[in-house]
Formats: C-alpha cells, sequence, structure tokens
C-alpha cells in the first residue's frame, strides 16, 4: 500500500460517521507498526539527548526536561506525557535509509528535536496556549522571561550539538535554513489571523500551502535530509528526503484541517467543528471563501455561533473535496520522490509506515 491510498483511507475513516475500521493486519502503515518504529528510535536517541541538555544550565535544563516530560516543577522525575518522536524517528531512519547504521543519524535526531522543542516553547507564548501535552506550558510553569530564555538555549544547543559532527558546517547551513521557513512560517501564521475573511486582503489557498510547508514540512524534511546526509548519502538522496517531509507537512496539515472540522470525536479526540469553533484559517475554509458562498460563510465565521452550518455550507462549496485532493497530490509527491532514490529497503518501509502514521495522528 502506498502512502497515498494509506492517506486517502484513514481521512476517509476518520471523518466517517460511524468511524467504521478495516482490518489492518497487513497494512505497512498501521498505527502499531508506527509505534514500534518510533519506540525503537527514542530509546536509540534518548541518551544522547539526556547527556545533551545535561549540558546546560541546571534551571535551564530542568525547564528542558520538564518541555520533555521528564520531571515536574522543581526538578522531581516523572513520566508526563512527551512528544512523539517523529522528527527524531525521520533523522534516524534517514541515516538508516541512506544504508548507514542508525547511530549515524543520532546527532542529527538530537539537534532537531533539540530545534522543534525550542519552537513550541516559544509558540506556545506567541500564541497564548497555557498547555501543551495536558500540562501547563513551559511559560506558564516557568514565566515567560525563563521560557524564552530555555527555548534560546535549547536552539544554541542543537547548533553546538552538529557542529561536532563531521561534515558539521553543512549540517548547521541545513538546520539553519529549515530554520529560518520555520521563521518565516510562523509569522505569516501570526499575521493572517488579522487578515479579513473576505476581498482582495483575504487569505489565499497557495499562501496557507506554503506556511504549511514552512511552518510544519520544513523540519520534518531537514530531519530526514540531516540523517542521511551525516549518514554519507549522496546528495540527491538528501534532497530527495528533504522534499519527502516538506510534501508530507503539507498533506498533514491538511488532512488535520479536515478532521479539525469534520472528524468524528471519537476517532480523532477533537470536539466536533473544533477549528470553526476558534475561527481559524483553514484550507478548506480558505477555499469555500473564494465560492459564491464566502460571505455568508464569513459571516458565520465572524459570529462564531453556528459552526454546524457553516461546516454545511464550506462542504457545499467544495471546501473539503478541495483539501482532499489537494492532500493527495502532496502524498503522491511523497511516493515519487521515495521512489526517484535508492533507499535501503527495511529502513524504506520503516519510513512509510511512519510517514502512514503522520498523516492518521497529530504530530
Amino acid at each position: 500500500m502506498t502512502v497515498s491510498s494509506l492517506t486517502v483511507e484513514t481521512a476517509r475513516q476518520a471523518t466517517s460517521p460511524h468511524g467504521e475500521r478495516q482490518d489492518h493486519e497487513s497494512d505497512p502503515g498501521h498505527p502499531a507498526d508506527a509505534h514500534r518504529v518510533l519506540d525503537r528510535c527514542r530509546a536509540l536517541v534518548r541518551p544522547a539527548l539526556t547527556e545533551a541538555v545535561g549540558r546546560l544550565h541546571p534551571w535551564i535544563g530542568e525547564m528542558a526536561a520538564y518541555s520533555f516530560g521528564w520531571c515536574e516543577v522543581g526538578g522531581a522525575p516523572v513520566a508526563a506525557p512527551g512528544g512523539k518522536g517523529v522528527r527524531q524517528a525521520l533523522a534516524v531512519l534517514g541515516a538508516e535509509a541512506a544504508g548507514a547504521p542508525a547511530r549515524a543519524g543520532v546527532a542529527a535526531a538530537v539537534a532537531v528535536e533539540l530545534v522543534h522543542t525550542f519552537s513550541l516553547l516559544h509558540d506556545d507564548i506567541m500564541d497564548g496556549d497555557a498547555d501543551r501535552r495536558r500540562r501547563p506550558a513551559v511559560w506558564k510553569a516557568y514565566g515567560t522571561g525563563p521560557a524564552v530564555l530555555a527555548g534560546d538555549a535549547l536552539f544554541a544547543l542543537a547548533v553546538e550539538t552538529l557542529a561536532a559532527q563531521p561534515g558539521g558546517a553543512g549540517a548547521v547551513r541545513t538546520l539553519s535554513a529549515a530554520l529560518g521557513d520555520l521563521v518565516r512560517g510562523q509569522a505569516d501564521d501570526l499575521l493572517f489571523t488579522d487578515r479579513p475573511w473576505t476581498g482582495p486582503e483575504r487569505v489565499r489557498p497557495e499562501e496557507y500551502r506554503t506556511l504549511a510547508e514552512h511552518k510544519t514540512g520544513a523540519l520534518l524534511g531537514c530531519a530526514a535530509a540531516l540523517g542521511a546526509a551525516l549518514g554519507g548519502a549522496a546528495p540527491e538522496t538528501v534532497a530527495a528526503l528533504d522534499r519527502v517531509g516538506r510534501h508530507l507537512g503539507i498533506a498533514f496539515q491538511i488532512v488535520d484541517d479536515v478532521l479539525g472540522i469534520w472528524g468524528d470525536p471519537r476517532v480523532t479526540g477533537k470536539p466536533v467543528h473544533g477549528d470553526l469553533r476558534e475561527r481559524k484559517k483553514t484550507f478548506p475554509v480558505l477555499v469555500a471563501l473564494g465560492s459564491p458562498a464566502g460571505a455568508r460563510i464569513a459571516a458565520l465565521l465572524q459570529a462564531g455561533d453556528a459552526p454546524g452550518e457553516a461546516a454545511e455550507l464550506i462542504e457545499q462549496a467544495g471546501g473539503r473535496s478541495a483539501a482532499m485532493a489537494e492532500a493527495r497530490r502532496h502524498i503522491a509527491l511523497v511516493d515519487t520522490a521515495l521512489a526517484a532514490v535508492p533507499l535501503e529497503a527495511g529502513a524504506a518501509a520503516e519510513l512509510r509506515a511512519l510517514l502512514g502514521f503522520l498523516v492518521r495522528r497529530d504530530v
């Protein structure tokens, strides 16, 4: 099964009114397969990540450990919910796909995990999000200034980690370029909030597509590309894996947008019409706003009191179908990029399992 067919089927199931599921016993993208990959890669990377965090100032190191779910405020050890480790897994699989041992991708995995956490610390402050993974966000637990400082320290530590590797200068350039895209995506995300729903200044679907590539896809692509580069892959393989992550980021974000409006809460864990209640400018909404029904949809979203009616109008205006078509297009490009370069078979299979998981679940 290709990543493309997996994505379409998953989105169909998750937005089904009855939440039916097929038997996935032979599905290479079954979540159980992806969880095994994630568990293996986290176990490999954790000692190096712990060692890196241990080099920080003790107070900053505590905030970092808290953000990873390793401790409570004050430093008491705890097994709290942490990230899934998707980006670090992509780095390890990138090295293995290039034919190198998994350990060749560990430094890349540590670096991208540090940068990802840095971005979350700062994003939570900018967005005013008080919670992260069912616990107070770092800025709520420790204060805004300390959280900014901890994020800065994590970014510096990521650069230091890569610079110490053979070929570190090129790796740092790759990471810096991805971070530049991530910052562009975050800037657009903040600016889009204040732009009007209708008229010549409204946000266009193609602008949102670029935002998704920058904010979500850039670091996913960087993770796989860095792992491959440190594993000695040819430049064309490194570039192909970067493209895989970027297209995947767009597809993931758009599928998440569909689930945020029409997803079955029993499957997604999200409230029905949740993104409409929060007045998010997501891909299906932006497509529908360009239709003849755009003015009516905009009025409903601005009022915020009839999300069900807005969802129905968005679907009638083609927002849902256009979003799924766009997601399919980018996942097809993922398949094309993976097929264009020679990859070690076992790692490629695990990579496909992980990619299928990413379009099913939250990163």
